[in-house]
């Protein structure tokens, strides 16, 4: 069993059923022994592009996440004092965050971001 941490455009991708997400990528999302999890900072980074018009996505991404059976992730503030402590390798603060709770919680970061592993946490490609 995996507990993986969705970075936002991996959500995305998967919603979309976007070709971008790749095969083994939906494999792992799919199986049922894993536990996918989305973090409140991804639908936070979600509402505040879909605002400026950068994004398209569905609404009420709470009853999506609860619909496709993937955990929510609240952020807290331990969450927080990490992502704050964190090298400055990442400028993205939504990203920082997802790498704060993946360090904090014991997960694997499912994203295409060539820059994420860089902070030495565990990653897994969604492009493959």
């Amino acid at each position: 069993m995996k507990r993986i941490l969705l970075d936002t455009h991996t959500l995305l991708w998967w919603l979309a059923d976007d070709k971008a997400l790749g095969k083994a990528a939906k494999a792992l999302i799919s199986d049922a022994r894993n536990e996918v999890l989305v973090s409140a900072v991804t639908t936070w980074e979600i509402a505040i592009k879909k605002k400026k018009g950068l994004l398209t996505a569905p609404d009420n991404m709470d009853a999506i996440i609860e619909d496709e059976g993937f955990s929510k992730l609240s952020i807290t503030l331990f969450h927080g004092e990490q992502a704050g402590a964190l090298q400055d390798i990442h400028r993205d603060p939504f990203d920082r965050m997802l790498i704060a709770q993946t360090q904090a919680e014991g997960l694997e970061l499912l994203t295409a971001d060539s820059t994420i592993p860089k902070y030495g946490i565990r990653t897994i490609n969604a492009s493959k």
